[in-house]
């Protein structure tokens, strides 16, 4: 069996027990302790060996422990380490080859997946599959889980093509032993909407889009409030395949089921309807300017109405209070309603100074610039995944954007630069990303100011056949021009 761990020793390998035979729970996550392999008592020659036993089986639950808590701590280089000592402690005790090994190997994926160390993450979370595999079979329940971590790896390591293949494998699974209208599957069904997506098959995402909405009217049925969280989902979804008119279309539903349900001054209306006015940022890009200006004019309906209702709840919090009067002022921002905005900006400026709490989050929403659009930037610098082999590796650039905002909120003295140099292509849909935002202006001493120089790195995937294709055409250009 192919099995890699990036941290354990040949040597030791070759010297751990082999699996045993014990039951073993069905949650991937639990801990590799949940199922104990009893110790015969008979031969008092091994009582030795049990102690010994008993003792590493003692100290594998307290790193265990340990490294829950370094989880939650949000401690992730100690979490490494402590992952690394349970997988070599689950080895000595149950073997290379059992569900508990699986189990050490995926909490360890998970942690180097959290620190960027996608392709350490790949092989563990691959070893852990293939465990479960060797010990159980193709189709088991176990599998789901370390085959969504994997997914989640590839994506973030630039390969959707990857990750989709591998969600929709996690996908049948859950088909396979929960039945095709389960609703554990939307997680993953997420995710490969977003790998879909990434790899630029916006049509295969909305199929996805739609038969997650399928499945949370099916199990949400006859209960509006219960369906309102995926609903959200879904609209975002909707933004991010830029599927605009739809987007409104699902928060427009969700503001009909909350007044039908709680009222219309109920304050979770806030939320949609500051979704539903920044939709219209993005429809009207796709118009003329007249015509966008009137879109994104109907916006300001629905950020005034939260805003009067935010305001009209006594026990709402200072801090939601705040961002709603924010999303108003922006819209006046990019409406280029200038003084309406420094008006709303003054007033949150001052609401948040007047405690050390209220400080942090003036720091945060005010003291530097905000971005209110920002569409994505391509992430690959040739047509899309589907062109790449399974087996090719991909290599890695930047974009690098050094530019201003003005006190208005807008981009000035933008300079950019690619690595290599010669993905100019991919420079120029970054310069005209940044270009075209529009910003929450800095503030200090309540009034907008001009900021300071800042700087944005976009990422990008491209192939070795694609540079040399570009340093030879930069070649040929210039020994035309000599």
């Amino acid at each position: 069996m192919k099995f890699k761990i990036f941290i354990l020793a040949a040597a030791a390998i070759a010297t751990t027990a082999s699996a045993q035979d014990a039951p073993r729970e069905n949650d991937n996550d639990a801990s590799p302790l949940d199922q104990v392999v009893p110790v015969a008592e008979e031969e008092a020659a091994v009582a030795d060996a049990q102690e010994d036993d008993r003792t590493l089986e003692q100290r594998l639950g307290e790193e265990f422990d340990r490294y829950r808590q370094l989880i939650n701590d949000e401690a992730m280089d100690e979490a490494d380490a402590s992952a690394k000592r349970v997988v070599e402690m689950v080895i000595r005790l149950y073997g290379p080859q059992s569900i508990e090994a699986s189990r050490a190997l995926n909490n360890l994926a998970i942690v180097q997946s959290r620190n960027e160390q996608y392709d350490a993450a790949i092989q563990n979370f691959q070893s852990a599959v293939e465990i479960i595999e060797s010990v159980e079979d193709r189709l088991n329940e176990q599998l789901v889980n370390p085959l969504t971590g994997l997914g989640h790896a590839q994506l973030k390591n630039g390969r959707p093509d990857l990750a989709a293949s591998t969600f929709d494998r996690a996908r049948h699974i859950t088909h396979v032993n929960e039945g095709p209208h389960n609703i554990q599957q939307v997680e993953i069904l997420e995710a490969f909407a977003q790998a879909t997506l990434m790899t630029g098959d916006n049509k295969s995402a909305r199929e996805v889009l739609d038969r997650i909405h399928a499945l949370n009217v099916r199990h949400f049925a006859g209960d509006g409030l219960a369906l309102v969280p995926s609903l959200m989902r879904r609209a975002s979804w909707q933004h991010s395949a830029r599927y605009y008119n739809d987007e409104r279309a699902t928060y427009r539903r969700i503001i009909r089921i909350l007044e039908n349900e709680l009222g219309k001054e109920d304050p979770q209306l806030i939320l949609p309807l500051s979704k539903l006015g920044e939709s219209f940022y993005f429809v009207g890009m796709e118009q003329g300017e007249m015509q966008q200006r009137g879109l994104v004019a109907t916006g300001e309906i629905y950020f005034r109405r939260a805003a009067r209702i935010a305001e009209a709840t006594p026990d709402l919090h200072w801090s939601e209070l705040a961002r709603v009067q924010l999303a108003l002022a922006d819209h006046y921002t990019y409406a280029q309603s200038y003084n309406r905005a420094r008006s709303i900006y003054s007033d949150v400026w001052n609401l948040l100074s007047e405690d050390e709490e209220r400080l942090e989050l003036r720091k945060e929403l005010l003291e530097q610039p905000v971005a209110l659009i920002e569409d994505a930037i391509p992430k690959y610098a040739f047509s899309g995944g589907d062109r790449v082999a399974d087996d090719e590796e991909l290599l890695t650039g930047t974009i690098r954007v050094e530019y201003t905002v003005s006190e208005r909120g807008r981009v000035r003295n933008i300079r950019t630069e690619a690595n290599p140099p010669e993905f100019t292509d991919m420079q120029r849909m970054v310069h005209r990303e940044i270009r075209r935002r529009v910003f929450r202006p800095q503030m200090s001493d309540a009034e907008a100011r001009g900021s300071d120089t800042l700087v944005f790195e976009h990422k990008f995937f491209y192939r070795q056949a694609d540079l040399d294709e570009l340093t030879g055409k930069t070649q040929q250009t210039a020994d035309s021009s000599t």
